[in-house]
């Protein structure tokens, strides 16, 4: 039997899986992607993401 998602299990999928096709496309397009690391942004190449 499945099991039901939750409203919180079923946010926390979707937004992993917009996150995925982020850094996909930049992976792709080969722009730098911006994160957040220590308390400011820092620019990382599409490259370096697993």
């Amino acid at each position: 039997m499945k099991k039901r998602m939750s409203l919180q299990d079923k946010a926390e999928a979707a937004l992993k899986k917009a996150v995925r096709g982020v850094v996909d496309r930049h992976k792709k397009s080969g722009r730098s992607l911006a994160i957040w690391e220590n308390g400011k942004t820092v620019r990382i190449s599409p490259n370096t993401v697993k």
